[in-house]
């Protein structure tokens, strides 16, 4: 039987392509909003980060979930992510 394919993704920080279950998916719903989805189902426009410091803080210099959602990101998304990446260091 053929084996699963494993759906992948591109980080925004680091730009490397990984399983979809090892990333953080920030997702901008239909109406504009912009919020963590740790289930990977919400509706919306995805961007996908390592759960590493260092990409958040990359994906953050370079503006990159702002060029993916075609939008400013409050800073409270950034902040959201940098205390799930503290609360859970080995996720």
């Amino acid at each position: 039987m053929a084996q699963k394919k494993i759906p992948m993704r591109q980080c925004v920080g680091c730009r490397e392509m990984k399983p979809k279950k090892e990333l953080i998916r920030v997702v901008r719903a239909p109406d504009g909003a912009i919020s963590l989805d740790f289930k990977g189902k919400a509706p919306g426009r995805g961007a996908y980060l390592c759960p590493e410091a260092a990409c958040l803080q990359k994906a953050r210099k370079a503006n990159a979930l702002s060029r993916s959602f075609d939008g400013a990101v409050p800073d409270e998304i950034y902040e959201a992510l940098l205390g799930q990446l503290e609360a859970n260091p080995d996720a």
